[in-house]
């Protein structure tokens, strides 16, 4: 059997942990890493990930907002729960995992939204984002020969033109700025960090995580984005065995506007 990761924004893990139960239940990942988890670490609902053989359970939370969990079939060692920008968040959270005979660097973050108006001067969320971003290029993608890094999450930016349903109408819009997509990629490039979902996948095609709760029929306008990713380091290329995006979820009863992203590797 692969190593299976899945990664979702769950927007409120206790208002939808029945959601997270099916998604358990029916796909069975050996990692899940959740963001925006809305949940202090007194209130996280262990017994029910301990209940679906979820035993491993590494959480930062934060009382209604934000919020990182990653919970594993396989034992997890906590490695780090950084705080960005000197600001109280509870924004990332690294772990380390073994598969296939190395170490796996797990790096889950929930980027800032960044607000409505795309102008760091007068909306001091989007200067956060940015700064958010710009401290990321000290995450590396380290790896030798008997360990590997992997970085997912909610990166609320849709980084290239097909990521999004419009490239040009949301050339204003925050997620898909100029700015915000430049500096995204020098982030990435500068960490070696491979994104894993455009590996195999034509330019051309439209990838979309994430569709607006606006939307009075998200399905037949389609208007998505990409803003939930996949990277690893280089070493992981090779035994990278694909991606599903559970488009589906997006359908459920009261779902989260983002969706699952489930990634597989050919590892024990």
């Amino acid at each position: 059997m692969p190593f299976t990761l899945a990664t979702w924004n769950i927007n409120s893990v206790r208002l939808r942990m029945p959601l997270v139960e099916r998604l358990l239940a029916e796909r069975a990942p050996d990692v899940l890493c959740l963001q925006e988890t809305k949940c202090p670490d007194d209130l996280f609902p262990f017994d029910a990930f301990r209940g679906l053989g979820y035993q491993h359970i590494a959480i930062f939370g934060q009382k209604g907002y934000h919020g990182v969990a990653t919970v594993s079939r396989r034992p997890l060692e906590v490695v780090e729960k950084r705080r960005f920008c000197g600001i109280e968040d509870s924004r990332h959270l690294s772990v380390r995992v073994s598969a296939g005979g190395r170490s796996i660097l797990l790096h889950n973050f929930y980027v800032p939204a960044g607000g409505d108006e795309p102008d760091p001067e007068i909306n001091w969320k989007f200067r956060h984002k940015l700064d958010f971003v710009a401290e990321m290029n000290a995450v590396r993608a380290e790896q030798d020969d008997f360990s590997s890094s992997i970085l997912v999450g909610d990166l609320n930016i849709a980084p290239l033109e097909h990521d999004v349903w419009s490239h040009k109408q949301l050339l204003k819009i925050v997620s898909h700025t100029p700015v915000e997509t430049e500096s995204f990629e020098a982030m990435r490039k500068a960490g070696e960090w491979v994104d894993l979902m455009r590996l195999n996948v034509p330019y051309e095609q439209k990838l979309y995580t994430w569709w607006s709760y606006r939307a009075q029929d998200w399905q037949a306008s389609d208007r998505g984005r990409r803003l939930d990713h996949v990277w690893s380091s280089a070493n992981l290329v090779p035994p990278f065995a694909g991606y599903e995006i559970l488009r589906e979820a997006r359908g459920w009863e009261r779902p989260s506007d983002h969706v699952p992203v489930i990634a597989r590797f050919d590892l024990d």
